[in-house]
């Protein structure tokens, strides 16, 4: 008996594709969270390299900045997890609508993406105006 082969088999592929560059962006954003709380530890390890006393010292700044980012990193993971997820969701989903021919958009997984961006961006301007 053959297989039978879909009707849209190039539609189906460029899904895919889709769905392949979903996942990339995903890891990209877990692996920048990484960095930014790997960078964390880093500023924890240097404020206790310098030591030092009083309110304002290069140790207490160090240790804050290393919380703050700590903070962000982890929500970076998670975020390009929830979105691997996201993504894998509306490939079944679109996948579904191309065999019944009823496909539509849908905005929940690209404002997710911008928010992203959006967040790392606003994260990298602020880090690096306070290293000015």
């Amino acid at each position: 008996m053959a297989r039978r082969e879909p009707a849209n088999r190039r539609v189906h592929m460029a899904n895919e594709r889709t769905f392949l560059a979903w996942i990339r962006t995903s890891i990209a954003i877990m692996a920048f969270g990484f960095v930014v709380e790997r960078f964390a530890i880093f500023m924890n390890q240097l404020s206790a390299l310098l030591g030092g006393g009083g309110p304002h010292t290069i140790q207490q700044a160090g240790a804050m900045a290393g919380s703050k980012t700590s903070w962000i990193g982890l929500c970076l993971v998670g975020l390009g997890a929830l979105m691997g997820v996201m993504a894998f969701v509306r490939y079944k989903k679109t996948e579904r609508q191309i065999d019944e021919g009823s496909y539509q958009t849908s905005l929940v997984l690209d404002t997710l993406l911008v928010l992203a961006v959006a967040c790392v961006g606003v994260f990298l301007v602020i880090l690096l105006s306070h290293t000015l």
